[in-house]
């Protein structure tokens, strides 16, 4: 039995955004990766792992999913008892699609009609990402769906609107002084009370106003000058966005974090962003000169995912 691989992602914008609407951009993180195998669960990570599918499994068997989109239960509860687990490294409270990756593995192998995704229509991706939001709820509370539909699809996707998604191209890499890296904050964090403290923003009307005159703006702005690949309008809509949410979305920023990211919008050396809903986890870096960026936070681990 083959063991297909369901990478990471990055949701590189449209964090909280999307719940009220904005575009989003997310793309495949191949550092990450889990895949379902079969062992005798010898370790305590195996066993954790295989009690959690079992847990997994009784959700599953209350969800009522439509009927293209059915899994075999049986054959999932079959193969937890001859020792079924998520081999992942994909860290948790990283922001990165640990419990997405598991959904769109689970959902490549149970599904009871087979799928391609290189040839699900636009309509498909739609219907998709509403049955993954159901998959991912046991994990989240209240799921979109995207993180998943990203693992099971592996390609970078943009986020059209609350309902609508759409495969896309990012432009080509190359071997320039420009990137895109994560910076680690040395802490998890959890989506649930991050969220939680979005939906108390919300309640306040002068919020409400510049999340959707000002940050949707922004982040939206950036996704269109990036996949167009012009450079000065992305990094002017970076500083605003990267602004923005320094004022407004400070609880959700770890406090090792405020000093660097004052640092980059002072210098303009680099723009720092949240990861995924923040409290821990990754941040998010893009700078015009990255060596330059790299040695202003020499303090922290980074990753550099993109090059330009």
């Amino acid at each position: 039995m083959t063991n297909p691989l369901f990478y990471a992602k990055i949701l590189l914008f449209g964090e909280y955004g999307i719940i009220e609407d904005s575009q989003g951009l997310t793309l495949p993180y191949s550092f990450y990766k889990g895949a379902l195998k079969f062992s005798d669960l010898n370790s305590d990570f195996e066993k954790k792992s295989n009690s959690s599918l079992k847990k997994y499994l009784e959700y599953l068997e209350k969800t009522e999913l439509p009927e293209e989109f059915k899994l075999n239960l049986s054959a999932l509860k079959r193969d937890i008892s001859k020792g079924l687990f998520f081999d992942s490294n994909i860290p948790q409270g990283y922001g990165v699609g640990s419990s997405g990756a598991l959904v769109a593995a689970i959902f490549e192998r149970y599904s009871v009609i087979k799928r391609n995704p290189e040839s699900i229509s636009k309509e498909g991706l739609k219907n998709l990402k509403v049955v993954f939001g159901q998959l991912e709820s046991y994990f989240h509370g209240k799921s979109s769906g995207i993180d998943p539909l990203i693992c099971y699809m592996n390609l970078p996707i943009l986020i059209e609107n609350r309902d609508n998604v759409d495969k896309v191209s990012l432009p080509k890499e190359k071997a320039g002084k420009g990137a895109i890296f994560l910076i680690d904050s040395g802490s998890t964090g959890e989506t649930g009370p991050m969220v939680q403290i979005f939906f108390e923003k919300l309640k306040n009307e002068g919020f409400r106003k510049t999340l959707k005159e000002e940050f949707i703006r922004y982040n939206n702005a950036c996704i269109d000058t990036f996949l167009k690949k012009e450079m000065n309008p992305f990094f002017k809509n970076l500083k605003k966005l990267s602004f923005w949410a320094f004022e407004h979305f400070k609880p959700m920023i770890p406090e090792n974090i405020w000093m660097a990211w004052k640092k980059g919008l002072e210098s303009n050396a680099y723009y720092l962003k949240l990861c995924g809903s923040g409290g821990g986890g990754y941040i998010l870096g893009f700078a015009k000169d990255y060596p330059k960026a790299e040695k202003m936070l020499q303090a922290f681990d980074k990753e550099v995912i993109y090059r330009f």
